[in-house]
């Protein structure tokens, strides 16, 4: 009888390489290079994720109109924001029998309550409420994507003096772009001295600090 294709069919074998060898190398680094791009692939869906729920739990807390007072934007963070895993956590300790290590989800919460109170305390970077333009933008997020929201306006306040708001970002969307430069009830503009602002004054310093003729 005559042979038939896939006797005659010959079975590639793998290619082995000495450990030491240089394309026993190439392979490793190649490896290493799709598992570190795969990791931060992981990490920036990660990431987007959580900005997704931060942001969808700011616009769920949006007043019916109108914005926020600065006292009420401190309320929202102190009293819903800040505690919002309580229940979450009083279930995992009411679970844990007596003895027994912290589970893993105990540890988490507990952490990230720790991370958030030290960061209100020192200083948090949040959307700016208080801000009528910015609340207008914000309610006609979709929920979903996050460029929009990075293109609004962002305020830095703290827990320690509840008073005080520091531009973070000024908010790159075009109907923004008249609330570049504030001002408080001070006087004192918002945020870092702008570049061109740096420039019309460079040569006034600069004269200041040479030394007088005498």
């Amino acid at each position: 009888m005559a042979p038939t294709k896939n006797s005659q069919a010959v079975t590639k074998k793998e290619k082995l390489f000495h450990p030491q060898s240089r394309k026993a190398g190439q392979l490793i680094r190649a490896s290493l290079r799709k598992d570190k791009i795969q990791g931060q692939a992981s990490k920036r869906g990660q990431k987007y994720h959580t900005l997704v729920d931060l942001y969808s739990f700011y616009h769920s807390c949006l007043p019916v109109e109108g914005a926020l007072t600065l006292a009420e934007l401190h309320h929202f963070l102190s009293d819903v924001w800040l505690t919002r895993f309580d229940k979450e956590l009083q279930e995992e300790k009411a679970a844990r029998r007596k003895g027994r290590p912290k589970s893993a989800n105990q540890v988490r919460l507990e952490e990230t309550k720790l991370r958030e109170a030290e960061a209100y305390r020192t200083g948090l970077e949040v959307i700016d409420l208080t801000h009528s333009g910015n609340v207008e933008l914000f309610r006609k997020w979709d929920q979903k994507e996050v460029a929009y929201v990075e293109q609004l306006r962002f305020i830095r306040i703290n827990c320690v003096d509840p008073t005080v708001t520091v531009l973070s970002r000024r908010g790159q969307h075009p109907s923004l772009a008249d609330c570049e430069i504030e001002m408080d009830e001070h006087g004192i503009v918002e945020g870092p001295i702008p570049r061109e602002s740096i420039a019309r004054f460079s040569s006034t310093m600069m004269s200041m600090d040479s030394p007088i003729a005498t």
